[in-house]
């Protein structure tokens, strides 16, 4: 009997095996998302508690405006957000979720609606910390652009 074909299917199965996701990553994605998402749904109804639970108060956020860096705190970023009659809502899509141990990073591109219309578009990068179990934003940056694609 040849070999060769053998050993070529095992290589073909265990490199399959490698390249396809777990349970327990599939699990580990949906639970570093969750406080973003929660994050973002706290944006959406100006609810500073709300975005306050899915930070570290302390933790940094660097947004990139128009060739500018507008920076601040988690917290000061949470304060910010007051009530207005305006309707807000931030979009992510196929993120890419990366996590090793307790900390956590997200990637992502972005849509930002402003009543129903895209108001701008870009990317989030998100870095989590799991503090007992929980896991936390520690970082956010995005960059912003007007022209955005049809989605």
């Amino acid at each position: 009997m040849n070999a060769r074909p053998f050993a070529t299917l095992a290589m073909t199965v265990l490199g399959l095996s490698t390249t396809m996701p777990s349970s327990a990553a599939d699990a580990d994605n949906k639970a570093v998302l969750a406080p973003v998402q929660a994050f973002f749904d706290g944006m959406a109804k100006y609810d500073s508690a709300a975005i306050r639970a899915t930070v570290q108060p302390e933790g940094s956020v660097a947004l990139l405006r128009k060739g500018k860096v507008v920076r601040m705190t988690l917290g000061e970023f949470a304060d910010h957000m007051k009530p207005a009659k305006d309707r807000i809502e931030e979009r992510i899509y196929d993120p890419l979720v990366r996590v090793d141990g307790d900390i956590a990073f997200v990637w992502a591109p972005y849509d930002f609606l402003v009543n129903g219309q895209v108001k701008h578009c870009g990317t989030d990068a998100v870095n989590l910390i799991r503090i007992d179990g929980r896991w936390l934003i520690a970082g956010i940056a995005d960059n912003s652009r007007d022209t955005c694609p049809a989605r």
